[in-house]
């Protein structure tokens, strides 16, 4: 298509004045249906619409497969007014057509060839042109739509599962090659199902260059990576998700952006998107450009981006990356190496007002959807809303929990004794936020070790801790959130180049695990008391966090219905404990609903049988008690009048 497309026509705006005064006011969220590339028809003429910010440009043109890559030969013009936007309408042109800018700067010599970007699809790297693209899709969730509001409500049972998809399964029939989102719209549904997760969370999909980065350096904040399909292919995997009851929640990074010559970077010659300044403007750490959130037209093209994906994809949830580094002016950086803000301090004062201007659009016009945070620190009132002086997100990773539960579980349970309080300082502060207790793709990469390779002893006994860590996690408060193959106790660390070891699942030992993490999750969806009030004190009470020389925890989960509770009992040594006493606040039957160590799930097979009755013997503050058989290394659940 080199000859028969017409040369930019002009008097065609896609922008009204409305949307300018918006994106120059920094309160745009709608930005990609103005900007960008569009299908569309003028004067009953079919071609495309063009728009990109470019304030500090001398040119722009459109280059592309329809002409030949020839920069000039359809030229943009800027907007009279003073947005720095430069628009034209391409007659004849149709989706699917091949595209970048050309900008040359007016500020020097400087001229090079940007991806649009607001682009609704990219080429597949390592190549990097943009794509014309039409996002229509006939949407089958409209059940899951209707009632997502209940399914993701902070007093719903929230166990996500986070995955990686290129790394999830590979065909290897076909040179190892990664799966596309059709296939897997064909077999995550059933597995997520089967094993109980009510939410899956993707590592970032927006377009990204090097693959080894996982998406966490993007280019496309309107593109899904095109290494696993197209728009309509990613809309069809989130759509058999929703019709088989499972939310969809997807990593967006509004921190930083790589230096790839083709994206943001130096996007009209000048520091456009980015901090001029690098001690303000360059993320150290992770060698990439840090959004400058005190420009509006910054601020206006992220927001569009978070509402995009929520509203066209139909995304239950994002799950924020790097939310303190965005906070900190000096994270990550050495004295002298950062800039105070106006009053002294080392708070990013302009994202913070991002932050909460993110947060308070996409509840005000998604409702029944929820962003979580990535955020390491102790910035208070990360998950409080913004009218109390919060950032305003729904729920925060819990960094400190899972710190301190692995450096717990990595001790032999000889010592465990000495580090009990890595346990039980957690509760302290369960209540500050809404937590989400996260084991995530961080902590099995980069000679950390996979999951099961922490755990200490021998082969059963690292198999009994590992289920005895997942029997913890499901009941302390907060939601739950593992990575791909910790389920069924992955030996190596994870690896974005091959898939998981399925293999694995023809040994026994692997399989029992797995079952146990599927009943864990079926038992955490069907109890209120394990969920309901993850968020609030009276969900949780302690019967007993001193046992320290024997390494054993119990404590209480509470549903809002007060007959409604489940006892936890943890013994984190491979010494059984016999005749264990556990006051408990309710006489009659306790039935026993789990039990880590039974057989089926590779246990020793040690139990109570089902259940016990109490005994009519004070204990831990109760009128009533239990007598247990506290199987090693293991975790109980058990329920009164059941």
């Amino acid at each position: 298509m080199t000859n028969d497309v017409a040369a930019i026509r002009h008097g065609f705006p896609m922008l009204t004045e409305h949307d300018v005064y918006l994106f120059k006011q920094g309160r745009h969220t709608r930005l990609h249906e103005r900007l960008g590339a569009h299908v569309r028809e003028v004067d009953g003429i079919a071609g495309v619409s063009f728009a990109v910010w470019a304030p500090n440009a001398r040119e722009v043109s459109v280059i592309g497969d329809f002409n030949g890559w020839r920069a000039g030969s359809h030229p943009l013009q800027i907007r009279e007014d003073d947005s720095g936007i430069w628009e034209g309408f391409a007659p004849g042109l149709t989706a699917g057509s091949q595209y970048k800018f050309h900008i040359s700067s007016r500020l020097g010599d400087y001229a090079a060839d940007k991806g649009d970007p607001f682009a609704f699809s990219w080429e597949r790297p390592p190549a990097t042109a943009c794509r014309v693209q039409e996002l229509d899709y006939q949407w089958d969730d409209a059940a899951w739509m209707d009632r997502r509001h209940r399914a993701n409500g902070l007093d719903a049972p929230w166990s996500i599962y986070e995955m990686h998809p290129g790394s999830w399964r590979r065909v290897a029939e076909e040179g190892n090659r990664m799966p596309t989102y059709r296939e897997l719209a064909e077999w995550l549904p059933a597995y997520l199902g089967e094993l109980g997760f009510t939410h899956v969370e993707f590592m970032p999909i927006t377009e990204h260059p090097f693959y080894g980065s996982w998406g966490y350096q993007t280019t496309g904040y309107f593109a899904p990576t095109a290494r696993y399909g197209t728009p309509q292919d990613f809309m069809f995997l989130v759509d058999r998700l929703h019709q088989h009851g499972i939310g969809v929640i997807v990593d967006w990074v509004p921190s930083h952006f790589p230096d790839d010559e083709h994206g943001l970077r130096y996007f009209d010659g000048t520091h456009l998107f980015e901090h001029a300044d690098p001690r303000s403007g360059f993320h150290p750490e992770w060698q990439s450009y840090i959004f400058n959130y005190g420009r509006h037209e910054v601020r206006s093209f992220l927001l569009s981006s978070a509402l995009f994906w929520m509203e066209k994809y139909h995304l239950d949830g994002l799950r924020v990356d790097a939310v303190a580094s965005m906070l900190y002016l000096d994270y990550g950086r050495k004295e002298g190496e950062w800039i105070a803000n106006e009053h002294g301090g080392n708070e990013n004062l302009a994202a913070v007002a991002f932050l909460r201007d993110l947060n308070e659009a996409i509840y005000r016009d998604l409702p029944g959807t929820q962003t979580i945070a990535e955020e390491s620190t102790a910035w208070p009132m990360v998950s409080r809303p913004t009218y109390l002086g919060g950032l305003g997100f729904g729920m925060k990773w819990n960094m400190g929990w899972m710190h301190d539960t692995l450096a717990y579980f990595a001790n032999d349970p000889l010592y465990r004794k000495y580090h009990h309080d890595r346990l039980t300082f957690s509760l302290a502060y369960a209540f500050n936020e809404n937590f989400v207790l996260s084991l995530s793709h961080d902590e099995v990469v980069h000679g950390k070790g996979s999951l099961i390779n922490k755990m200490p002893g021998d082969e059963w006994q690292k198999f009994a801790n590992l289920r005895a860590l997942f029997g913890y996690m499901y009941g302390h408060p907060g939601k739950k959130l593992l990575f791909m193959g910790d389920e069924f106790g992955q030996w190596r660390e994870w690896n974005h180049d091959r898939a998981l070891d399925w293999q694995l699942l023809e040994q026994s030992a692997h399989r029992s695990l797995r079952h146990w993490l599927g009943d864990l999750n079926h038992l955490y969806r069907s109890q209120p008391a394990l969920f309901e009030q993850d968020f609030v004190s009276a969900g949780f009470e302690w019967i007993d966090r001193q046992d320290v020389e024997e390494s054993t925890l119990s404590f209480l989960r509470k549903a809002r219905n007060p007959d409604d509770m489940i006892l936890v009992i943890c013994n984190l040594t491979p010494v059984p404990r016999e005749n264990y006493r556990v006051g408990v606040p309710r006489g009659g039957w306790w039935r026993e609903l789990l039990n880590s160590d039974a057989r089926t799930y590779g246990g020793s097979g040690r139990g109570n049988r089902g259940g016990v009755e109490t005994a009519p013997v004070g204990a831990h503050g109760h009128y009533h008690s239990l007598v247990l058989d506290l199987p090693p290394l293991a975790v109980l659940f058990l329920q009164p009048g059941a």
